[in-house]
């Protein structure tokens, strides 16, 4: 009952991203018309492509049009490409995706054990170094970082490959299983081919997991610092339980839920840094896909790429929700 009340609420959010969406590519500057009918065309030209791609009629039915095609699960046509922007967007999201979850794992894997020791040993070194760490990774753009790593492990060192695409140029394909070349790579056992993915994954994750590390560090102290000071946790000491059973099972469990909801948080905040981190890496994803399509004033890509992170967005809070359920059974119990 309780995931049948949160997808109703989706319902709502849906519409009103729909409604803005539709709205902004319409009052942002620039004439697809006029882009697409080149430097050189007249007036009457001009005309017939707007009658074309149904620009000359009025806002209310170019949007009943539009919601008429998104009930058939048509997204449009790409103007610039010609392909169906639902065939662009299913291609492409598993590179945007792939990238978003490795950068993730990699934030997680160093801010959470980071937070943990700078709450337990508080004011030592590692507080002083973790709080270093959070105020640098929310300093530095996105995009200066990912330049930076360029330049530092391509350019200068050259340990790292030429950071264009998911491949090198004498790299295969693997078997498009589930579009995750790593994970494709691995079950068909093509490990030149998962050595030379992760390669070309590595620099563009880290610079996702440096901007995502100060949310989930800081997080992660400031709610283990709070557990740590109940009284439950002195009663565990008390009871002679060893200082890694209280800390890990008793204080990071109850500590859990702030954090999880910090990381549904920085995951959507990732999807939108992927748009320049993908440019700067020449990653072939979505986010790169709607950059080059707003250029060009192709509307329908721009309104695919925000409506599928509006619906991985609502996707990833109703699993938090069920989450909560999961590590806090009194959570299960309220609801």
């Amino acid at each position: 009952m309780v995931i049948l009340k949160r997808l109703a609420t989706v319902i709502p959010t849906l519409i009103g991203v729909i409604v803005v969406t539709f709205l902004l590519t319409r009052v942002l500057p620039g004439d697809p018309a006029v882009y697409f009918a080149g430097p050189a065309a007249t007036p009457q030209s001009i005309a017939e492509i707007r009658k074309s791609l149904g620009l000359d009629r009025s806002l209310p039915d170019q949007f009943l049009r539009y919601v008429n095609d998104l009930a058939h699960g048509n997204f449009g046509n790409s103007l610039s490409t010609g392909r169906p922007v639902a065939a662009e967007i299913s291609s492409r999201l598993p590179a945007s995706a792939e990238l978003t979850l490795f950068g993730l794992f990699l934030a997680i894997a160093i801010a959470v054990p980071l937070g943990i020791f700078a709450a337990v040993k508080q004011g030592s070194l590692i507080d002083h170094l973790c709080r270093v760490i959070a105020t640098a990774g929310v300093s530095l753009p996105v995009f200066f970082t990912g330049l930076l790593l360029v330049y530092l492990f391509y350019f200068r060192l050259g340990w790292s490959p030429a950071p264009l695409g998911r491949l090198d140029a004498f790299a295969t394909s693997p078997r498009d299983i589930t579009g995750f070349y790593l994970v494709d790579s691995l079950i068909t056992g093509n490990f030149e081919t998962f050595r030379a993915a992760l390669a070309q994954l590595i620099l563009p994750a880290v610079t996702l997991a440096v901007f995502s590390l100060a949310p989930i560090t800081r997080m992660t102290r400031a709610s283990m610092l709070a557990v740590l000071a109940a009284e439950f946790i002195r009663t565990a000491r008390a009871s002679g339980l060893d200082r890694r059973t209280v800390i890990l099972t008793y204080a990071f469990r109850n500590a859990m839920l702030p954090v999880v909801t910090t990381l549904g948080m920085v995951f959507s905040f990732l999807l939108g840094a992927n748009v320049l981190v993908e440019k700067v890496f020449a990653w072939p994803g979505i986010g790169s896909y709607a950059v080059e399509a707003l250029l060009q004033s192709d509307f329908a890509p721009v309104q695919g790429f925000v409506l599928t992170m509006a619906v991985l967005y609502v996707a990833l809070n109703l699993i938090i929700d069920m989450l909560y359920g999961v590590i806090d059974p009194r959570v299960r119990v309220e609801a």
